[in-house]
């Protein structure tokens, strides 16, 4: 028995099919099972295979985790589960996010150093500012920040004031900020950290070459994430609970690590197979961008390694 033959079960006669064939099948195959009944909105049959698969299994982070999200999900409802906006606050501030975002502003200050004397910079979804305050050098002339969330915006804005920097911030989405600029308007620097996944890839060219003639220099941050054939594709599977065992262990020493697995991690794990939920991030592989990049007009384009994040490899895109 293999997960392919689970997946093939489940194509041939659906959740019935997928749950006789995991029968004395290993702690990942009845795991499979329990996504394969989330996807198909079977909470009770999720929960009751993924205590089956931590019983099996019982060092594994995840089984353990997905195990209290499900009991939660059954006595609260799964509209009462969501991202927890104060998970999210320690997640990003611990585990390999420390590391990865002291990476992403080096190389950013890097970038920014070469510019000389003094240049101008668009930030396109600047977030609350972690890759880019660190990272601010003296020597931008003009700062211009974009990010779809208020409540984001106003604190980067709220740091740049305390440090007396003038910047002019745009709560509105690239989509809507490309629309309203000038076509005069230029910039040296255009930066996107981890912000464009989350353009639909027909809306993504319209971008990209409006980066390119607005742009000297166009900076992505982006995790290279491989494509899969389907959402609860083996090959998927695989590798969402192999990394998400490396990313439910970055946190369970820190005091709030439970509530980062239960109010970010687990409901952001579930929403990968989760049939119901509208799509909001479409990541693929570093070349893709690359390649999307060549196609929009850029002609010179260097891929920089930053960091080994658990999710996926960080990596900055230089083109011009």
């Amino acid at each position: 028995m293999s997960l392919d033959d689970v997946w093939q079960a489940y194509i041939r006669q659906g959740l019935d099919g997928a749950r006789a064939a995991v029968d004395d099948g290993t702690a990942l195959e009845t795991f499979y099972a329990a996504l394969l009944a989330w996807a198909d909105a079977d909470a009770v049959g999720a929960a009751a295979l993924a205590r089956a698969a931590a019983r099996l299994q019982p060092d594994s982070r995840v089984f353990a985790a997905a195990v209290r999200y499900l009991d939660h999900v059954l006595s609260a409802g799964q509209a009462s589960v969501y991202v927890d906006g104060a998970a999210f606050a320690v997640f990003v501030r611990e585990g390999g996010n420390v590391g990865l975002y002291a990476a992403l502003s080096d190389a950013l200050r890097e970038r920014y150093a070469a510019c000389g004397a003094g240049f101008s910079l668009l930030d396109i979804g600047v977030g609350d500012g972690m890759a880019l305050l660190p990272a601010l050098v003296d020597r931008v002339t003009a700062l211009d920040l974009v990010e779809p969330s208020a409540a984001m915006l106003a604190r980067t804005s709220a740091a740049l004031d305390a440090r007396g920097v003038t910047h002019r911030a745009v709560n509105a989405t690239v989509q809507d900020f490309i629309t309203q600029e000038p076509p005069s308007a230029r910039w040296d620097i255009i930066q996107a950290t981890f912000s464009l996944q989350s353009l639909p890839p027909d809306e993504r060219p319209a971008v990209l070459t409006w980066l390119r003639a607005h742009g000297a220099r166009v900076l992505l941050a982006e995790f290279d994430v491989p494509d899969f054939a389907a959402m609860l594709a083996p090959d998927r599977v695989r590798y969402v609970v192999a990394r998400y065992e490396r990313g439910v262990a970055e946190y369970e020493h820190s005091p709030d690590g439970r509530l980062v697995e239960q109010g970010f991690l687990m409901p952001v794990f579930f929403g990968y197979f989760d049939r119901s939920a509208a799509r909001t991030n479409w990541e693929g592989p570093i070349q893709g961008w690359a390649d999307a990049l060549r196609a929009a007009g850029f002609t010179a384009i260097s891929v920089q390694s930053l960091f080994d994040y658990f999710w996926a490899g960080a990596y900055l895109i230089d083109a011009r």
